[in-house]
């Protein structure tokens, strides 16, 4: 073992010894502080935090996918397209819906945008209201394109009797990110 020099007058601690007075008891050790409990409160709070945000952006998405399913057009078939559209444009006259279902040339359905504008003025005109209808529509199906053929059932009301014209029209649809209707026609 290596002995330790003694320490000389300039290491020698300067303070004075501090003891305690005659008469008074040695004061009773400082108990350590308690264990900090917010840093655990505060842990437990943040993995809470953070799953809940995690289930919020998994709710949003699902939210958001279950949505854009829902509100989707249907363009699964030539005839649901041509029902589809028939409904947007002829008896809702939704023009911003019946878009989803038209190709992008639109110059084939000039036929039906006639019929509609016919029907309106003659509306105006005659102060009635027509009521289009259709019944079942029978479906031609070549590769990518395929014609649908249905009857359009035009109805309005002129001194409360019920008047009705039958129209046969054929339609031409084509796969193009689903089935759109493409041309519209009646047939002579």
């Amino acid at each position: 073992m290596e002995s330790v020099p003694p320490p000389t007058d300039s290491q020698v601690s300067r303070v004075p010894s501090q003891r305690t007075p005659p008469g008074q008891a040695d004061a009773p050790p400082v108990a350590p502080p308690p264990a900090p409990r917010r840093r655990r409160a505060g842990l437990v709070l943040a993995v809470v935090g953070g799953a809940l945000a995690l289930l919020c952006l998994a709710g949003a998405a699902v939210a958001y996918v279950a949505y854009d399913r829902f509100t989707a057009p249907d363009r699964s078939a030539p005839d649901v397209v041509v029902d589809n559209y028939l409904r947007a444009f002829l008896v809702d006259e939704n023009d911003v819906l019946a878009e989803q279902f038209e190709c992008a040339d639109k110059a084939g359905l000039a036929p039906l945008r006639t019929l509609r504008s016919d029907l309106t003025a003659r509306e105006k005109q005659f102060q009635i209201t027509f009521v289009v209808k259709w019944g079942p529509l029978g479906v031609r199906a070549q590769g990518e394109s395929a014609e649908v053929t249905v009857e359009l059932v035009i109805s309005y009301l002129v001194d409360n009797l019920s008047q009705t014209e039958h129209q046969q029209w054929r339609f031409g649809t084509e796969q193009d990110d689903g089935w759109r209707v493409c041309q519209a026609a009646p047939v002579s």
